[in-house]
């Protein structure tokens, strides 16, 4: 029997490797492809959008907060893996009738590379989980490298919703992304996701606005559009997988920041 402890600090118990995974957050299931649990993985959801033919072909047990529980229940699993800020609690503790629940709770690099090594551990995947981790780092070191040698340190909204306004704050993955970039998050003293107004942007006067690409679809007529509003700042369009998706992908988005560093004058 193996057992272990989650983010949340929930003990699992599994008596042999997992042959039947259900993923329910789409950055964990790329991370799954991306350690090579092809065959073991059965069910994702509906934004499990990499790798495109799992999404293609797996099974999808309906959304992040609306979980098809039927259809998990007929994939009878062996383990669940979950996230505390994408799932929903009461939907979590429905699936822990039929099979063990791994809860992720991600608000760091580190957290995000822990989780990483645990699901290695989880499901016999532990070299290919060291492999990624290693490179990830690698990548950050270079990153870091990068941003040592920038002399001004940007103040950074980094925007993810429209009507209303709501930013990445403190306590956030996110945040500590923008971090690793060598900014400063203007809206780094407030928790979580807070909503804010273009009055108070422009108090802020940030130096850089990043509009993220998700969960709000920004594009470049809403650059136009804040522009007017803050006509001192750079304004630009972001892609949000690479802020916000702590799993495998974070080998690509340390690449992606440096090669924006490299490219401007931040």
């Amino acid at each position: 029997m193996y057992r272990c402890t989650d983010q949340i600090q929930k003990t699992i118990l599994l008596t042999a490797l997992p042959k039947r995974i259900v993923s329910l957050v789409p950055s964990q299931t790329e991370l799954l492809a991306a350690i090579g649990l092809n065959e073991e993985v059965i069910g994702i959801t509906k934004f499990c959008v990499h790798p495109d033919h799992w999404f293609r072909h797996k099974q999808r047990i309906g959304g992040t907060k609306n979980v098809a529980i039927e259809k998990v229940r007929a994939l009878q699993p062996d383990l669940i893996i979950a996230n505390k800020e994408e799932n929903v609690l009461e939907q979590v503790l429905e699936l822990e009738k039929m099979a063990p629940v791994w809860t992720s709770d991600i608000h760091s690099i580190e957290d995000a590379l822990s989780m990483m090594q645990s699901i290695g551990a989880l499901t016999g995947k532990n070299t290919e989980a060291t492999l990624l981790i290693n490179t990830i780092e690698e990548k950050k070191i270079l990153l870091q490298k990068l941003t040592r040698e920038k002399k001004q340190v940007l103040r950074v909204a980094y925007l993810i919703w429209k009507d209303p306004y709501m930013a990445a704050g403190g306590d956030t993955f996110i945040d500590t992304m923008l971090q690793a970039c060598g900014w400063e998050n203007c809206l780094g003293n407030r928790m979580r996701y807070p909503e804010i107004g273009l009055s108070e942007l422009e108090q802020l006067r940030p130096d850089l606005v990043l509009l993220s690409s998700e969960p709000y679809p920004f594009q470049q007529k809403h650059i136009t559009a804040l522009e007017q509003v803050l006509p001192g700042t750079r304004i630009v369009l972001a892609d949000g997988e690479m802020f916000s998706w702590y799993g495998s992908r974070m080998a690509e988005a340390f690449d992606y920041f440096r090669k924006m560093l490299q490219a401007s004058a931040w």
